[in-house]
């Protein structure tokens, strides 16, 4: 049982200095929605930028619903975690279908909705509708479990029903919203992770039994996560003229239906690059190789180096006619600025291409 005090200085600490971000601007549950989905996972400053410049290309549900696929992927582009937006317009469909394009209130009606959990109901029924319901994600649960210095392993699924439940008791009829968004703060900008807490600007300093014990930096508790495996490979930028090879990943699947450089497994000799682009039916002109670099996943990690290869036109030409290519397209590439959405799995190849665009503008 934690005391109603909690709640009081919470709203007191956020009214007097919270931060101005663009989803506070508004009480759209669309809006908050969008927000929530897109933090999921990303830092804030990452996504402002995405924020609005979703909402400007589709202002409503209707929009949303009726997007294509790729120019919604194109939208989201850099954020990762690419079944987020896939599941914000399945969503969509159904609010448009069941719901005449009304988002609804209920939390237990969000949860039934495609890529909504307990915390993004949670906090679009509260912020957007003044509906008492918990928004409970790891900042707030490392809130809690610093305050009541629980051993508790915070990943547990009854462990977050507790806290929940512990929540919605302090909430205030009049502000829930507002609660739930100062308990995200809180997590977000003073009571951070891995040990690193600011305890001298907490409103809850003098409440908190971890701060009380000098116990901070021991919670929260949670469980090591497994490690993540790593898989090697060699990128390929297929280049001829201004136009580049890229192909369509699987409909399925990790990073399903995006665009992305061929590649190979492991890490390839300049030797075994060149045999490769040969095997294509192409004739490599020159092969450079473009520094390692790697993306992490949530249970992987991909390691890569890369080659950037001028192919001869006259033998792309054959092959492309002869299907050696079958899965790629060959695309301008401003056309793959514009129009296919390339994850950021491949940021360290599209920023080589983009800086190599630089030079040769400067050289001209």
């Amino acid at each position: 049982m934690h005391s109603p005090e909690i709640a009081e200085r919470l709203l007191d600490w956020y009214h007097a200095g919270r931060r101005v971000l663009p989803w506070r601007e508004s009480r759209d549950p669309y809006h908050i929605w969008v927000s929530e989905i897109m933090l999921q996972q990303t830092r804030v400053e990452a996504v402002k930028p995405y924020y609005d410049r979703f909402l400007k290309a589709l202002p409503t549900i209707a929009d949303l619903a009726k997007a294509e696929e790729e120019s919604l992927l194109k939208l989201w582009e850099g954020l990762g975690y690419y079944n987020r937006v896939r599941n914000l317009q399945k969503a969509a469909c159904i609010i448009m279908e069941q719901y005449d394009g009304q988002m609804p209130a209920d939390p237990d009606a969000l949860l039934k909705l495609p890529g909504i959990g307990s915390y993004t109901a949670g906090a679009v029924a509260s912020i957007a509708f003044g509906i008492k319901a918990p928004a409970v994600d790891g900042n707030v649960m490392r809130v809690f479990a610093r305050l009541d210095a629980d051993p508790e392993d915070i990943l547990l699924p009854a462990h977050k029903r507790r806290i929940e439940a512990e929540l919605l008791e302090i909430m205030p009829a009049d502000a829930p919203g507002d609660l739930n968004q100062a308990l995200m703060e809180l997590g977000a900008m003073v009571c951070l992770p891995n040990g690193a807490p600011k305890c001298d600007t907490c409103p809850l300093q003098s409440l908190c039994q971890a701060y009380v014990k000098g116990t901070m930096t021991e919670y929260p508790v949670k469980k090591p996560k497994a490690k993540r495996t790593i898989e090697k490979m060699t990128v390929f930028l297929l280049e001829s003229e201004n136009r580049l090879v890229i192909r369509k990943r699987p409909a399925k699947g990790l990073l399903a239906g995006m665009y992305e450089f061929p590649h190979q497994e492991g890490f390839l000799s300049k030797k075994e690059a060149v045999e490769y682009v040969r095997s294509l039916g192409i004739e490599p002109v020159q092969v450079k190789p473009i520094a390692e670099s790697k993306h992490i996943f949530t249970h992987k990690e991909w390691h890569m180096k890369g080659f950037s290869v001028k192919i001869d036109e006259i033998r792309l030409a054959e092959a492309l006619e002869n299907d050696r290519l079958t899965a790629e397209f060959l695309i301008a590439k401003e056309e793959i600025e514009k129009k296919y959405p390339i994850p950021s799995a491949f940021h360290a190849f599209t920023e080589y291409l983009q800086m190599q665009q630089g030079s040769a503008a400067l050289k001209s």
